[in-house]
Parts: C-alpha cells; structure tokens; sequence
C-alpha cells in the first residue's frame, strides 16, 4: 500500500458517481474503486454514500471489512 498514489477528502469527493465517471469509496485511510459494483451503480449503496470515508460507518453493515477485499485499493486518503 505505501506505493499507492495519496487522495484528499476533496478528490475523494469528486468520485461520488456523479461528478465524475468513478465511484470511490474509503475504509481505514484506504481507498477502493468500486465503479464496477451493482451495488454501488448509482453512488449509493442501501444508506450509503460513495466519495466518502465509510470507516465509521461500516460497523452498522450487516457484512465484515471483507467485502472489500473483491475491489482494488486505488489510494490512500490524507487529511
């Protein structure tokens, strides 16, 4: 992970579905590409937004941190 290129929360931002073609996400200062997912299609995932950090918010899902093992880490997210 420590060759992988650094992202701000802005930049992150922009990878919503929305503005720009990608749809990102971010866990644990990771950030995945998870553009391909039909889960994801729309921005959205069930009450979940892409372009942010979803550390926090993973802890509600009724699935492990595993799930994101199936996307490729694109990033680091600074502060």
């Amino acid at each position: 992970m420590d060759n992988l290129p650094a992202y701000t929360r802005a930049q992150l931002a922009l990878r919503n579905g929305q503005d720009k073609p990608e749809v990102w996400i971010a866990y644990r200062g990771v950030i995945y590409d998870v553009t391909q997912s039909k889960l994801w299609k729309s921005g959205k995932h069930y009450e979940h937004w892409a372009g942010q950090d979803l550390t926090d918010e993973l802890r509600d899902a009724p699935h492990t941190e595993m799930v994101l093992e199936k996307f490729k880490a694109i990033g680091v997210l600074t502060n």
